[in-house]
């Protein structure tokens, strides 16, 4: 069933991505030593963790599926320098260490590749440090961070390194999640990005559907339950608790902030969306389909995104 093969593919990720974490960071460690800092008189090791975002975050990986992926650290007050012979700064060091992990999951080798990579969500985008501190980190997502940023926070989770550092994410996730805004300006934004993506990513092929960008597919699901966390977490904050979509659209229904019916077809269409991109992928085709199929499925999407949005 669709739902167990994600859970695998997404565990498999996970596992890759824990032991490609523990290869560099030995590498480096024996290189320049641990890194470490002092922070109010207390020195202390600073860590380093892997953010899963995308279909990584909402354990929702397919085949062929890339792994968008954000880094951070907890290096902060004095001296932060790693303690071997061959000492760098923290910075340094994780900035290495990041690259030496994107480096080892793109390599190509006899056995093909690990996994295309995709850091782009990380603060400030691609011109945007590789790795991030947390506390620079937290204050770009209350201060500097743009709604679909937002957005894209529902489906993320740590997956690897440090556990006090996921605390920490999980914290700032949450408080980000819950803030209170304007559901008429939040709305604005959500439905202007969304149709920004239809113009530039959509099918311009007639008589064809993309499942993953044409209205009436993944993309507008995701947007409707993204938007929808975003407008009533600070009412509901149990809506933060999953980042997989079905999850999500569970939590709505039982909120009363959709409706049953309306909850359980967007977790059908999703799921045959998914479903078909799944064997499209195994045979090495495009996640697009004749604009016959999925009739019903699209218009019922549409019309929900109607309601919500106006358009």
């Amino acid at each position: 069933p669709l739902m167990k093969v994600s859970d695998q593919l997404t565990w498999i990720a996970e596992a890759v991505l824990n032991e490609v974490l523990a290869i560099a960071w030995r590498g480096l460690v024996e290189r320049h030593g641990e890194p470490r800092c002092v922070v109010d008189g207390q020195e202390r090791n600073a860590g380093f963790a892997i953010i899963a975002y995308g279909k990584l975050g909402g354990l929702e990986l397919g085949y062929g599926s890339d792994l968008d992926i954000v880094f951070l650290h907890d290096s902060a007050g004095e001296r932060q320098e790693t303690d071997g012979e061959k000492s760098v700064e923290n910075t340094v060091f994780f900035a290495r260490l990041a690259q030496r992990i994107i480096h080892i999951l793109t390599a190509f080798t006899p056995a093909g590749v690990l996994y295309e990579v995709d850091t782009r969500l990380r603060p400030s985008g691609a011109s945007g440090l590789m790795v991030s501190g947390l506390a620079a980190f937290e204050q770009y997502q209350r201060e500097s961070a743009w709604t679909w940023e937002h957005q894209a926070i529902v489906r993320a989770r740590p997956v690897a390194g440090e556990p006090r550092i996921a605390q920490a994410f999980e914290a700032v996730r949450r408080e980000v999640l819950c803030r209170p805004r304007d559901p008429a300006g939040l709305r604005t934004e959500v439905r202007e990005m969304r149709e920004r993506m239809w113009a530039e990513l959509g099918s311009k092929q007639p008589g064809v559907f993309d499942l993953k960008k044409d209205p009436g597919g993944i993309a507008d699901i995701e947007f409707v339950v993204q938007y929808n966390v975003l407008a009533h977490a600070s009412d509901q904050p149990s809506l933060t608790e999953y980042t997989d979509n079905i999850r999500i659209l569970e939590g709505l229904a039982a909120c009363g902030l959709m409706s049953p019916d309306d909850a359980r077809l967007l977790t059908e269409a999703y799921r045959g969306f998914r479903d078909r991109v799944h064997q499209l992928t195994l045979q090495e085709q495009p996640a697009v389909v004749s604009d016959e199929e999925f009739v019903e499925d699209r218009a019922q999407v549409q019309r929900i995104w109607r309601e919500h949005f106006g358009t």
